[in-house]
C-alpha cells in the first residue's frame, strides 16, 4: 500500500519560483516572459505539477489558465 505523499513527486525550489514568475507575467500581460518562465520547468517537477493541479482541481494547468484568462477578460470588459 502507497501512500499519497511518498507516490506523489516533488516540484523542485527552482520550479516553483518559475511558475511563480510566470503566473505573475501572465498577469501583468508578459505572454513571453511567462512561456520563457513555463519552459524553464524541468520534466520532474511538471509532472509534479501536474499531478497536484489534478488533484486539487481538476484539470491540468493549461485549462487554469485559459479559466484564469477568460475570466480576466470579463472582468476587464466590465470594468
Amino acid at each position: 500500500m502507497t501512500d499519497q505523499c511518498t507516490s506523489t513527486r516533488r516540484i523542485s525550489l527552482m520550479a516553483s519560483g518559475e511558475l511563480r514568475d510566470a503566473l505573475t507575467a501572465i498577469k501583468e500581460g508578459k505572454g513571453p516572459a511567462a512561456v520563457a518562465a513555463l519552459m524553464a520547468i524541468d520534466p520532474h517537477s511538471w509532472q509534479a505539477i501536474e499531478q497536484r493541479l489534478a488533484a486539487l482541481v481538476g484539470s491540468d494547468l493549461r485549462a487554469l489558465l485559459f479559466t484564469a484568462a477568460a475570466e480576466a477578460d470579463a472582468a476587464a470588459s466590465a470594468g
